[in-house]
């Protein structure tokens, strides 16, 4: 970070701000630490207390150490009117606008940095492999110092992956899927050890579930995530109800975490209120203990150096809430307690069947593809309640031509066809009225049927034998 006072402060959203502030923060205690000369020093202090109140005028409120600015923000998407505006807060992320989040207005408020064609490309350089189809696509579309992971595997420094799933229930929709598609390629092209949380201690704390059944949906939910294809050998999945009462690393994490953020900090990020149990208090800094390499010494051989990588989505499967705020307060945590901070990848929030505007949930089996679905069912679906972009009849679509922002079957083809070319001219063909609604579905129908049929006969295949083989604690196929 630059020192100089005359950057332009300005510019900066609220949480840049924060993080900037932070920064200086450390960068004064580390220069008090080495006993650096007094003017340098003072020049630093100097920085810090011109950031502090370029926050404080910017946001109304003063720096509180771990505390970001709160997520409840309303993004306008370009208009004046309120039912335009996207709601995003750590536990919901709503739209009125049928195309969705404005994801550009997104990375501003929040302070990450897009996925531009420079980042795809140097990944490209670095694996040799051609971006996955989410990369090309800006289905990831924002990161947190991508470019630290890059830097680190050019100079032949491994990293890790990190993701996860609250199992609240036994059958998994296909956006569930998007994370772990993704964290697989990721684990496929740079080599590197993943480690996936199973977050049972949540359900039970947040639903009205015994620990009994939580654990047994963890355990089911993990048959559906080695379905996709994990490689056992380089791969550790965990329930923190199992795991969190074996690892003496692991459970040090959390308490250090524990002790590095205040009550009314959760407060201010989680929105916590004083009737919540302490249960769900405590619980953010069980989900950042897996950010840091000592959680799992039977894997890193204790080592404490080794940045983690956290691909998630803006919908991940636990309770759709936008999972970026536990990783900030992660990161602010991090170096108090010696840690590297975690990197991160956002991906884009996965439609309901009806459309951008409505809510994906377990409760309704129609709002979107479970993996547990037959070919019927599918087609069903899709034909009945997927939100159409075309028109009112076939005499409009051929002149005017349909709506591929707003398609719901468009956009599941966006995630799911691998042939960019097919999916351009599927865009073509919709938007000039050459093809309808009606074939269009079709295409997703024909696209998801088998995709969700051979991930049923792969989960066939999954015994509960292997599901313990995943979640022993163990030594993986890397050295450290």
């Amino acid at each position: 970070m630059a020192d100089s006072p005359n950057c332009d402060l300005k510019s900066l959203s609220p949480l840049q701000l924060f993080e900037r502030v932070t920064e200086q923060g450390e960068k004064v205690r580390a220069l008090k630490a080495g006993k650096a000369p007094k003017d340098e020093i003072d020049t630093a202090v100097r920085m810090l207390l011109s950031l502090k109140q370029s926050y404080k005028t910017t946001t109304g409120q003063d720096y509180q150490a771990g505390l970001p600015p709160k997520d409840l923000v309303s993004i306008n998407n370009g208009t004046t009117k309120e039912e335009d505006e996207d709601f995003v807060d750590p536990w919901t992320v709503q739209t009125s606008n049928a195309k969705g989040v404005d994801y550009d207005k997104l990375i501003v408020r929040f302070g990450s940095s897009k996925i531009d064609t420079d980042l795809i490309n140097r990944i490209e350089r670095a694996t040799g492999q051609k971006p996955h189809r989410f990369l090309r696509r800006g289905i990831f579309f924002s990161h947190r110092d991508m470019d630290q992971i890059l830097d680190a595997y050019e100079n032949k420094k491994s990293f890790y992956l990190y993701t996860g799933r609250g199992p609240s229930s036994q059958a998994l929709h296909v956006g569930h899927l998007i994370p772990f598609i993704f964290t697989k390629w990721l684990q496929e092209v740079f080599d590197v050890p993943l480690v996936i949380q199973l977050t049972d201690d949540e359900k039970y704390l947040w639903k009205d579930l015994t620990t009994e059944k939580a654990y047994e949906y963890a355990r089911e939910n993990a048959k559906d995530i080695i379905a996709c294809g994990f490689d056992v050998n380089k791969t550790f999945m965990f329930s923190d109800l199992d795991y969190l009462g074996t690892s003496t690393g692991f459970y040090k994490n959390i308490v250090k975490v524990q002790k590095h953020v205040t009550f009314n900090q959760v407060k201010g990020i989680f929105g916590f209120t004083d009737s919540d149990c302490i249960g769900k208090i405590s619980f953010p800094a069980i989900q950042a203990a897996p950010s840091f390499s000592s959680s799992f010494p039977q894997i890193f051989n204790g080592k404490e150096n080794i940045q983690c990588l956290i691909p998630c989505a803006i919908d991940q499967a636990r309770k759709s809430y936008y999972l970026d705020p536990y990783f900030r307060m992660t990161r602010d945590v991090a170096p108090r307690i010696g840690q590297p901070k975690p990197a991160l990848l956002h991906s884009v929030f996965f439609p309901a069947l009806q459309g951008a505007q409505t809510k994906m949930s377990a409760s309704d089996p129609n709002s979107s593809i479970f993996l547990t679905d037959t070919p019927k069912q599918i087609k069903t679906k899709i034909n009945k309640h997927a939100f159409s972009g075309g028109r009112d009849t076939i005499e409009e679509h051929r002149k005017y031509g349909g709506n591929c922002d707003v398609d719901v079957s468009f956009m599941y083809l966006t995630f799911f066809l691998e042939d960019d070319d097919r999916l351009e001219q599927l865009k073509q063909a919709y938007t000039s009225g050459e093809l309808l609604t009606g074939e269009l579905k079709k295409v997703l129908i024909e696209t998801l049927q088998p995709l969700i049929a051979a991930h049923q006969e792969r989960r066939k295949q999954v015994t509960d034998e292997m599901v313990t083989q995943f979640m022993t604690p163990r030594k993986l196929a890397f050295e450290f």
